[in-house]
């Protein structure tokens, strides 16, 4: 009753998919490559030259290995809350129908972070890219002021200082463009979409085959540099840092469990592509940091595009890798914004259909038929972060967003598991209850080296979140008021 409300099953399912079932069609391997399709792109383009830089230096290989420990963990805890609730949605969906609607708020909610803000961070990784290629191809230099972002945040600070900067003018413009064409119902070609992601793997396979061969060992010394007083700068306290900060690389996995509804054998499809997707691109992003840091020194590597950083420090035996690695990068990326402020507006929608967000969250545009106000808000939201902030920081906001959230799911496998032993399950997570309390502890450690200072952004985005619940929320959740009814009628 009240905060602890759950949706039943059968509710999710008719909301879901009004009578329309999906079908299963989904194997193993079509999961696998689901899953690397999804799991590769911004992160290794953008924010593993930052984690290098400012936390592990060559030692971020080993920071993408603890990362990947986290996702393996929290992605066999996901695989059972998909094969349980096999209908579309996210942990939103999950924490509604097993641990009430307070849980599935705090979700909801912090899942903002990862859509909202990826958005951004991958708008500016972007425009950083765009900007290297219109200099070196077309011959036209942007303005820095233009550029790069007005602030920027030092260690161990919470407010942000200006770096004299005005605005990164092509970040906003692409998220301004992106959110015109999901206004208007852009749909993106399934032929399309597969061309890029085979697109983004080949880039990177270029990237480890040919980068391989021009790598200057002397900048893998010393390969875990020593700390320089501070936590999380460098030794291994860097690794466990740079670990937290390039879990951003590792977002989109979960897509494969929400593929619970159109997979052919659940309990078995499902943990072969979320271990297969996860195993092959833990390997492709080791191999790629290694690659990276051996071609140009790590502290080089702080920028937004930093493997074209890296190709352009190999040489001229490597001087034809970079318009490629730059197209890849742009038409990659902007995929990736796309699909991100696609994704924010379906949980706005959600969270209003359920009564939590006010009504005009909701509103489906008359001719278009897309939820063209809460698109308008994600889009203008996403403009001013990208146009103000840098990568670091957003990068920092994501990871710890998408960390909380794969806690929490987590947890909620390990509850459910006594306090709801009678659900089915097509699919158990295994090693019941040390993977779940694996991945917390995994999941837990990699959110503490991202530094006080995103703690307390955290904080403080939870507690607004939760101001609006108790204010508006509770008050008008649909689910509540309908249990209410049910139990006036009772006798």
């Amino acid at each position: 009753m009240g905060i602890w409300s759950k949706k039943s099953l059968a509710r999710l399912q008719d909301e879901d998919s009004a009578g329309h079932e999906m079908h299963r069609t989904l194997n193993g391997l079509q999961l696998t490559l689901l899953g690397i399709g999804a799991i590769i792109g911004a992160g290794i383009f953008v924010v593993t030259g930052t984690a290098a830089a400012q936390h592990a230096g060559p030692a971020i290989v080993l920071s993408f290995v603890l990362a990947g420990l986290g996702c393996l963990f929290a992605g066999l805890c996901y695989a059972e809350f998909a094969s349980m609730i096999p209908v579309a949605g996210s942990a939103y969906t999950y924490g509604y129908a097993t641990l009430g609607e307070l849980v599935a708020w705090i979700i909801g909610w912090d899942l903002m972070l990862e859509y909202l803000f990826a958005s951004s961070a991958v708008a500016v990784g972007w425009s950083g890219y765009m900007t290297a290629f219109l200099r070196d191809y077309v011959g036209v230099a942007l303005p820095a002021a233009l550029s790069n972002a007005p602030f920027e945040t030092a260690p161990g600070s919470l407010i942000p200082h200006a770096t004299g900067a005005i605005i990164n003018l092509p970040a906003v413009l692409l998220v301004g463009v992106l959110t015109v064409l999901l206004v208007v119902g852009m749909r993106e070609s399934a032929r399309v979409n597969n061309i890029i992601v085979f697109l983004k793997i080949g880039i990177v396979l270029l990237v480890i085959l040919f980068g391989a061969f021009h790598i200057d060992q002397a900048n893998w010394t010393p390969f875990i540099p020593p700390n320089t007083g501070r936590y999380g700068e460098f030794g291994w306290s860097g690794i466990l840092s740079g670990a937290g900060v390039i879990f951003f690389a590792y977002i989109g996995f979960d897509a494969v469990s929400t593929a619970a509804q159109e997979t052919k054998n659940p309990s078995k499809d499902l943990p072969t592509g979320i271990l297969g997707s996860l195993i092959v691109c833990t390997v492709l992003y080791v191999l790629m940091a290694g690659v990276m840091t051996g071609l140009a020194p790590y502290s080089t590597l702080d920028v937004p595009e930093p493997v074209y950083v890296a190709i352009s420090k190999g040489g001229p035996a490597l001087a034809w890798l970079r318009p490629i690695v730059g197209l890849g990068a742009i038409a990659g990326l902007a995929s990736v914004v796309l699909v991100m402020l696609m994704g924010q507006p379906r949980i706005f929608f959600a969270m209003s259909r359920d009564g939590l967000l006010p009504p005009f969250f909701g509103r489906i545009h008359p001719r278009y038929r897309t939820p063209y106000i809460s698109t308008l808000i994600t889009g203008g939201v996403s403009m001013v972060v990208a146009g103000l902030f840098p990568i670091g920081l957003l990068g920092h906001l994501v990871s710890i967003g998408t960390l909380f959230a794969f806690v929490v799911v987590c947890a909620g496998i390990l509850v459910l598991r006594y306090t709801r032993p009678d659900l089915p399950r097509p699919f158990r997570t295994p090693f019941v209850p040390v993977v779940p309390i694996l991945g917390i502890l995994c999941c837990g450690a990699l959110m503490l080296g991202l530094g006080l200072e995103t703690w307390l952004r955290l904080i403080i985005w939870l507690g607004l979140g939760l101001a609006i619940y108790f204010f508006y929320g509770r008050k008008h959740s649909r689910v509540a008021q309908a249990e209410a009814r049910e139990g006036a009628r009772a006798p």
